[in-house]
C-alpha cells in the first residue's frame, strides 16, 4: 500500500503541475479551459465540479490527465465546436505562436518542477553520489554476464565513450548507454565495445546489478533447499575461505573453480563460530552449489562510498539546472536505446504498476522528491516527441503552420488525433498488461 501511496502521490503532483502549464498559459492568452482532469474520466469522473467556464475533477483511471480547451481537438475527441464559426475565446483562433506557447506549457513546468526540487534537495540534504573513485578502489568484481560483455574482476573503469563518471550509480547507466568503455586492467588501460547482445544480456538477467565492489569474503546468507550446497552441509553464516585447500582472494575466483569442477568432487574449509570446518561434496552440473552469498547492501554503499555536498543557493540552482539538463539527455539516449531491437530494452518499459513496485516498501520523502524531479524531466520528454495525441505532436503541426502559413482540416486533424491515440492506447495496455501478469506471476505463483 505504501507503494501505491508513493506513485499515486508523485503522478498527481507531476500530472497537476503539466497541466497546470497549459492552463495558465491559455489563461494568459485568454482561451476558455472547459475542464482541468486529474487522471482519466473515461465514461465517469470520481468528482467533479463547475467553477466559472472550468469543470475540475478528478478522474477514475490514473494514467494521466487533462485539460480541455474550446475550440481543439484533443484527447476528448470532441468535434462539435469545431463545425460552428470560430470564437474569440477558442484555441483554433489564436495566433500559432500562442497557440505553440500553450501546447508547450506543460513541458516547460516539467521541466522547472525539476530545477526546483533538485535546487532544494541540495540545499537542504545535499547532492549525494556514490563515488565511483571510492566503489573500485580495489577494482569492481562482476557477475557472468558483466564478464560475458568483456569486463575481468579487478578492473577499475576509467571512461565510457571517452567519458570519465564520478557517480557510480550512473556509470552503470551509461555503460548501458554507451558504445565503447575503457578500462584499467593489470596496470593496462584496455578499451573493447559494448555491443547490443551484451546489453540485452545484462537488462535481461541483471539489470544495473552486474557489477559491484569487489567481494572478499565469501559469506553464505541463505541454502537452497535439496541444492548440493545444502548436502554439503553449508549453513547461514559461513564464511568460505578456501577450495580444494587453495584460498579464495574474492567471490568472483570461487566462482571459477566451481564452474571448473561441475560434476566434481570438492573440499571446501569454512569459517563457523571461528573455527576451520572441512566440508566435502559434488558441484552440480552448472558449475554451482545453490545458495545466495552476502551482498553489499544500499545502506553499505551509503555508509562507505557516498559524496554528500549540501550547497550555496546559487551553486543549488547552478548544479539543478545542469542536473535537469544531463537527465534530459539520458532520456534521449535511452529512447535510442529502446529503438535497438538487438538490446530487446524495450521489454523493461514499465507502466506505473511497474514502477510502484520499485519503490520502497516504506515512505521515503527524500526518495520521493528526487524520484518526482527524475519522472518531470522524463514526462518532459515523453510529451516532445512528435506522437499525434502528445504535446509534440501537437507542436510540430503548430511549427508546420507557422512555416507553411498552412493549417490541417478538421477531419485531417481528426485522424491524425485518433491515430495517435491508438498508439498511446496500445503501449498503454501492451506495458500495464506486462506488469499485471508479472505481479500476478510473481504474486500467485512463485513460491
Amino acid at each position: 500500500m505504501i507503494q501505491l501511496a508513493q506513485i499515486l502521490f508523485i503522478l498527481s503532483v507531476l500530472v497537476i503541475l503539466h497541466e497546470f502549464g497549459h492552463f495558465i498559459a491559455a489563461k494568459i492568452f485568454k482561451v476558455r479551459v472547459e475542464k482541468f482532469y486529474l487522471f482519466m474520466d473515461a465514461g465517469f469522473s470520481l468528482i467533479k465540479k463547475k467553477i466559472g467556464d472550468t469543470e475540475w475533477g478528478i478522474g477514475w483511471l490514473p494514467i494521466g490527465g487533462y485539460v480541455k480547451l474550446s475550440g481543439m481537438i484533443d484527447e476528448s475527441m470532441d468535434t462539435e465546436q469545431l463545425n460552428q464559426p470560430a470564437q474569440p475565446w477558442e484555441f483554433r483562433s489564436k495566433p500559432a505562436w500562442q497557440r505553440l506557447i500553450i501546447m508547450l506549457g506543460g513541458i516547460i513546468v516539467n521541466i522547472l518542477l525539476a530545477w526546483f526540487i533538485y535546487s532544494v534537495m541540495y540545499m537542504t540534504v545535499g547532492q549525494k553520489t556514490i563515488s565511483t573513485e571510492k566503489i573500485q578502489k580495489n577494482g569492481l568484481e562482476f557477475s557472468e554476464v558483466g564478464e560475458l560483455a568483456g569486463f575481468k574482476t579487478g578492473d577499475k573503469i576509467l571512461s565510457v565513450d571517452g567519458i570519465k563518471q564520478n557517480n557510480f550509480n550512473r556509470l552503470k547507466i551509461d555503460i548501458l548507454l554507451g558504445d565503447n568503455v575503457t578500462v584499467l586492467r593489470e596496470e593496462k588501460e584496455i578499451s573493447f565495445a559494448l555491443t547490443d547482445e551484451a546489453k540485452k544480456n545484462i537488462l535481461s538477467k541483471e539489470g544495473k546489478n552486474f557489477m559491484f565492489p569487489i567481494i572478499k569474503d565469501v559469506i553464505v546468507d541463505s541454502v537452497l533447499s535439496k541444492s548440493a550446497a545444502e548436502k554439503i552441509g553449508l549453513l547461514k553464516g559461513d564464511k568460505i575461505i578456501a577450495i580444494n585447500n587453495n584460498k579464495i582472494p574474492h567471490f568472483s575466483y570461487f566462482r571459477k573453480e566451481l564452474a571448473n569442477h561441475k560434476n566434481d568432487s570438492i573440499s571446501l574449509n569454512v569459517l563457523r563460530n571461528n573455527i576451520d570446518v572441512q566440508l566435502k561434496g559434488t558441484v552440480n552440473k552448472e558449475g554451482k552449489l545453490g545458495f545466495d552469498y552476502i551482498k553489499p547492501t544500499p545502506e553499505d554503499l551509503k555508509r562507505d562510498y557516498v559524496d554528500v555536498n549540501v550547497m550555496s543557493f546559487g551553486n543549488a540552482i547552478h548544479y539543478a539546472i545542469k542536473e535537469s539538463y544531463i537527465m534530459f539527455v539520458y532520456n534521449i539516449k535511452q529512447f535510442k536505446l529502446i529503438l535497438k531491437p538487438k538490446t530487446e530494452a524495450y521489454k523493461q518499459i514499465k507502466s506505473p504498476i511497474g514502477i510502484a513496485r520499485q519503490l520502497p516498501d516504506e515512505w521515503d520523502w527524500e526518495y520521493v522528491w528526487n524520484f518526482t524531479a527524475l519522472f518531470s524531466i522524463g514526462l518532459a520528454f515523453m510529451n516532445l516527441l512528435p506522437i499525434p495525441g502528445l504535446d509534440g505532436g501537437h507542436a510540430l503541426f503548430t511549427i508546420a503552420e507557422m512555416i507553411t502559413g498552412k493549417t490541417l482540416s478538421v477531419k485531417a486533424a481528426e485522424r491524425v488525433q485518433t491515430g495517435g491515440m491508438i498508439i498511446l492506447l496500445t503501449l498503454m495496455a501492451l506495458t500495464f498488461g506486462k506488469d499485471i501478469y508479472q505481479w500476478v506471476a510473481e504474486t500467485w505463483f512463485v513460491k
